[in-house]
């Protein structure tokens, strides 16, 4: 029987572990395609043109939206971002999301430490996010002062790490 378990739980790590690393082969965008709940992610990075930006070296940390977040928009606001005529917009809410660096979950944290619970951070559009520690997690407070919990840390890519949030954060 512990022969048995042992074997179980050598596979399960080699599984994981071969899963982790096959994801630090992929890049952002590639990782972001691989996952399900990330497809209105795609399609707006696809729209802005912003694909082969998040595919280049990098390192970059994203902050990425899930599909439920993005249904908190107005259906009517999202469609018209996503037009042609709108790809500016676009690009600039969604590199929002987007900080230039490596910034895994333990770096974060050490801001907010030394920040006394909140850190800023500069997006790629110019304009600042903030990471803010509350006492059920840490959030964004966006431009506007509206929050979006980071709900999981620490996606691996080949040129960065991807965090998820729960909701779209929007510059002014």
């Amino acid at each position: 029987m512990k022969k048995a378990i042992f074997i179980l739980a050598t596979l399960t790590l080699l599984f994981f572990t071969q899963n982790a690393n096959a994801q630090k082969s992929q890049d952002i965008v590639d990782v972001a395609v691989s996952v399900d709940d990330f497809s209105t992610l795609v399609t707006a990075l696809k729209a802005a043109d912003l694909v082969e930006a998040l595919k280049g070296e990098g390192p970059f940390t994203v902050f990425a939206p899930v599909n439920s977040g993005f249904e908190k928009i107005d259906e009517a606001t999202l469609g018209a971002l996503l037009q042609p005529e709108n790809k500016n917009q676009l690009s600039g809410i969604l590199t929002y999301h987007v900080v230039a660096g490596r910034l895994e979950a333990k770096d974060v944290a050490a801001a907010l430490e030394s920040g006394n619970g909140k850190a800023e951070l500069t997006t790629l559009n110019g304009e600042t996010l903030t990471a803010v520690s509350k006492d059920d997690g840490i959030y964004l407070m966006d431009a506007n002062g509206n929050h979006s919990k980071i709900s999981k840390t620490d996606i691996m890519a080949s040129n960065g790490v991807i965090h998820i949030i729960e909701d779209v954060v929007m510059p002014l």
